[in-house]
Order: C-alpha cells, then sequence, then structure tokens
C-alpha cells in the first residue's frame, strides 16, 4: 500500500499568532500545541518538533518514544535558561508507519483517530483534568468541552525534565485512515461530525481543508491544526481480509496520584 498525506494549520478566529505546529518526515507524522503566549509556544512546539525530526532520522522510528523524552528535556532545559520563554510548553501527538504497524506517541490533549470501515476511533487518551473527568465518569463530552478549566493539562513537554510519555502500536490496512490534530479542531467539532467528514470520500488534501474551515466556522476560539494519512492500495496489493483488531496496550494511568492532582492552566489560552 502507499500513503498519500495532507496536512494543514490555521492561526483561527481569536488567537494573534499559531503556536500549533506539525510535522511530515515519511514515515513520521506529528502534531505539536504549544504554550507559553507570544514567542514562548511556537518556541516550544518547534522546539519539541525539531528533535524529534533530528533523532528519528537519525535512529529510526524505534526511537520515537525516546525522541520525545528527548524533545521533553531539550523544551525543558530552553524555558529553564531562557527567560524570554519561561514556563513554555507543548503537546505532542506522533505516530510512525512501518508496514502494517502504526506506532503512536503522545503527550498532553492533541489527538490521533483511525477510521475504519466508517467508524472513527479515538486512539489517544487527554491529559487533562477534564479528560481525565470524563473518563471517571464525572463529566460527558459535551460538558468537556465547554468546562472552564478545558485547557488545564496534566501532561506536558517541557513542565518538568522528565516526561511520561504514552507510547502503543496499532495494526493498520489498506483504507484505514489516520487523523491527527490539535484540540482547536477536536474541541470545535463533535466526533460524530468527524466521522461523517472523514467518510465522504475527499481525498486528503480536501479533507484538511474542510476540517479547518469547520473548526473556524463553529468559533475558531485556537489555533487549528489537522494531518490526514491516508492508506491506499496499490496494484498487486492483497485486498484485506477482515478487519484487524485494534489491540494495543492501555495508555498509562496519570502519574499524579488521584488526590493530589497536578494540573497547569495552558498560558495564554482565552476561555
Amino acid at each position: 500500500m502507499k500513503i498519500n498525506v495532507a496536512a494543514a494549520t490555521d492561526i483561527g478566529l481569536v488567537r494573534d499568532h499559531n503556536e500549533d505546529a506539525y510535522l511530515v518526515q515519511e514515515p513520521l507524522y506529528v502534531v505539536a500545541d504549544g504554550m507559553g503566549g507570544h514567542l514562548g509556544g511556537e518556541v516550544a512546539s518547534a522546539t519539541a518538533l525539531e528533535t524529534i525530526a533530528r533523532i528519528v532520522a537519525d535512529e529510526g522510528i524505534g526511537a520515537l518514544t525516546d525522541a520525545v523524552r528527548q524533545a521533553n528535556r531539550a523544551v525543558y532545559d530552553r524555558q529553564a535558561t531562557d527567560v524570554e520563554v519561561a514556563g513554555m510548553g507543548t503537546t505532542l501527538t506522533g505516530v510512525a508507519m512501518e508496514g502494517s504497524k502504526l506506532s503512536v506517541a503522545h503527550v498532553g490533549d492533541s489527538r490521533a483517530y483511525l477510521f475504519r470501515g466508517g467508524k472513527l476511533r479515538l486512539l489517544t487518551q487527554d491529559h487533562s483534568l477534564v479528560g481525565e473527568m470524563v473518563r471517571e465518569g464525572n463529566l460527558t463530552e459535551a460538558q468537556a468541552r465547554v468546562h472552564p478549566r478545558r485547557s488545564a493539562l496534566t501532561r506536558a513537554l517541557g513542565i518538568s525534565g522528565d516526561i511520561e510519555v504514552d507510547a502503543f502500536e496499532v495494526p493498520v490496512q489498506t483504507g484505514d485512515r489516520i487523523m491527527l490534530c490539535t484540540d482547536g479542531l477536536s474541541g470545535m467539532i463533535e466526533d460524530r461530525r468527524l466521522q461523517d467528514i472523514l467518510k465522504d470520500g475527499n481525498g486528503a488534501a480536501e479533507t484538511c481543508s474542510i476540517l479547518i474551515s469547520e473548526a473556524i466556522a463553529n468559533g475558531g476560539l485556537d489555533n487549528v491544526t489537522a494531518v490526514i494519512i491516508d492508506l491506499v492500495a496499490e496494484e498487486g496489493d492483497d485486498p484485506a481480509s477482515a478487519e484487524a483488531d485494534i489491540a494495543f496496550a492501555e495508555p498509562a494511568l496519570l502519574s499524579e496520584q488521584r488526590g493530589n492532582r497536578r494540573w497547569f492552566k495552558r498560558r495564554n489560552r482565552k476561555q
């Protein structure tokens, strides 16, 4: 099978600059949502992606998880020594393709989705206060979208010298569509609508454009970024005989103990 990829980002309607960033460096694809106000967020997301790109290029996709840890250290060291970007951080969600295996590494509340057989599945867990409340059954997804603390993250790159990374593998097959996005998209478009857009049959580039436009039409309250990865059949490929199971390790529990939860609000976020 071959891979068709498209990516797009937009400043949105509220923010005065774009702190999102994306990386398309086959077989590596990443989105990051920086935080830290003017300059800081942009530096954080760019630093993280530059570090990951370099390490994976040198060491291969098997180094993806370690590359995220090194990216965390790079962001942390920069913000700790440069007063102009002190306190900056970034989310990061990255995937790497190797044959029929998708490796995923994730920190924060950007997301990875898998669309297969007309159904959309969220592969990642949001490392956020409201994400934990949804998983505990204390909030619905709809309530989480408008919760006053929806920007409070429980995990992000650059906040401490060490980071816990959710890392797992997903079997993929011809016909699958993978979407990476920042919360400026997932927070503005409900999953049911995302599913409808992804199954419309449009190509990767047009799908990215539609997603960005709809997020902006729904308010555009944040920067918006999407990466679409389509796994397309080539001549001579064997047709998929059956839908593969999505079998992967459950992402690790948050490192903070309940009852002593640490969280922080994204800097310069408009509520």
